[in-house]
C-alpha cells in the first residue's frame, strides 16, 4: 500500500511540473515576443526619426525640435512599458524555476523512498548476509 502511495505522489509531481514547464514555456515565449516588440519600436522611432529630419530640419528648425522631443518622449515610454513586462517576465520565470526545482527535489527524495520501499519489500524474509 505504502508504495502505491508514493506512486501517487510522484504522479502527482509529474502533473505539477508539466504545468509548470508549460507555464515556462509561455512565459520564454512572451519574453521573445517583448523582445521583438522592443526592435519593431526602435525600427519605427528610426524611421519616424528620419521621416522629421528631412521634412522640418532645414525648412522649419522650430518643429522639428518639437516633434522631435516628442517623439523621443512616446519612445522612452513605449519603452518603459515593455521593460516593466519583461522585468515581470522575468520574475515569473525566476519563481517557475524555483518551484520546479523544489519539485524536482522531492521527486527525487519520493523516488528513493521507493527504491527503498522495493528494495526492503523483496528482500522481506530473504536471506540476510
Amino acid at each position: 500500500m505504502a508504495i502505491s502511495n508514493i506512486h501517487e505522489t510522484l504522479l502527482l509531481y509529474t502533473k505539477q511540473k508539466s504545468l509548470i514547464n508549460d507555464k515556462l514555456s509561455t512565459n520564454m515565449m512572451n519574453l521573445l515576443n517583448s523582445s521583438k516588440q522592443t526592435a519593431e519600436n526602435q525600427a519605427k522611432y528610426n524611421d519616424q526619426m528620419d521621416n522629421i529630419y528631412y521634412n522640418y530640419y532645414e525648412d522649419d528648425p522650430e518643429t522639428y525640435e518639437l516633434l522631435t522631443e516628442q517623439l523621443e518622449q512616446e519612445h522612452e515610454l513605449e519603452l518603459a512599458n515593455i521593460n516593466s513586462w519583461e522585468q515581470e517576465l522575468e520574475l515569473e520565470k525566476n519563481n517557475l524555476e524555483t518551484q520546479l526545482n523544489e519539485i524536482n527535489t522531492f521527486e527525487s527524495s519520493w523516488t528513493k523512498l521507493l527504491q527503498t520501499n522495493i528494495k526492503s519489500d523483496f528482500s522481506y524474509g530473504g536471506v540476510q548476509q
